[in-house]
């Protein structure tokens, strides 16, 4: 062999070598950069909240009602702590079962997700309407969340049979 074949063959050989080191490196700073935003990312950053397809069905006269909405999540996670209202004397949240339905303290909202208050499982009890509730009303509730405050929202009162994206 040649002395310019051996160079030659010695300059593909780290040309070849510095191409696979490249390469393993480039793709574990991908890797490290896809892994940033993963589990722990997403459930540290802040709560980014907002409500969709509040409703509260028309109550009986003098009755309590249920209220219902989705609190969507595009942050951390976050936690509904309570719920009031200046127009009731009282707001609770419920969870319900198929056999029971318990107050409780908080729901939590989870990461990237959705907080589902809907029937038949976790919702709200207004109690102590100042105002009677008529069809086309709407009922001031004020969430507050562990780490986003409190937000208010403007509730629809609503035929008693009204379901969200149903005509």
């Amino acid at each position: 062999m040649s002395p310019v074949q051996t160079g030659t063959s010695r300059f593909r050989r780290s040309a070849l070598l510095g191409a696979v080191v490249a390469t393993a490196l480039g793709g574990g700073a991908i890797l490290a950069a896809c892994g940033t935003g993963g589990q722990n990312g997403a459930s540290s950053g802040p709560a980014r909240i907002s409500v969709a397809d509040e409703y509260i069905p028309l109550p009986p006269a003098g009755g309590m009602a249920a209220g219902y909405l989705t609190v969507r999540n595009d942050g951390g996670k976050d936690q509904l702590l309570k719920v009031t209202s200046p127009a009731a004397e009282s707001v609770t949240m419920h969870r319900s079962t198929a056999s029971t339905m318990e107050q409780v303290d908080s729901l939590d909202v989870p990461a990237h997700g959705a907080l589902q208050l809907a029937r038949g499982g976790n919702h709200l009890m207004i109690m102590g309407w100042q105002k009677a509730p008529a069809l086309g009303d709407e009922l001031e509730l004020d969430l507050t969340f562990a780490k986003s405050g409190t937000i208010s929202v403007k509730v629809p009162v609503k035929e008693l049979t009204y379901r969200p994206g149903q005509s």
